[in-house]
C-alpha cells in the first residue's frame, strides 16, 4: 500500500476501494483494517487524507465523515 508513496516521497494518500453489493457503509473489517493502515501511516509520516468507499450508489467518505 505505502510503496508508491515511499518510492515518490509522497506526504499524502487518499484510498479508495470497492463494495460491489452497493453497501456504501464501511464493515467492521474494513473499519478494523483503517485503523492497522492509518498506525502504519504515522509510523512512515504519510497522511491519509480520505479514505473512500465506492458503488454504483455514490460513496462513503471516511473524512466527510470525522473518521479521519
Amino acid at each position: 500500500l505505502f510503496v508508491i508513496a515511499i518510492k515518490t516521497a509522497a506526504s499524502s494518500i487518499i484510498m479508495a476501494h470497492n463494495h460491489p453489493s452497493g453497501n456504501l457503509n464501511p464493515s467492521e473489517c474494513d473499519k478494523r483494517l483503517f485503523e492497522k493502515i492509518v498506525k502504519a501511516s504515522k509510523l512512515l509520516d504519510i497522511n491519509i487524507l480520505d479514505n473512500l468507499i465506492i458503488s454504483n450508489h455514490g460513496y462513503y467518505s471516511f473524512a466527510d465523515e470525522g473518521l479521519i
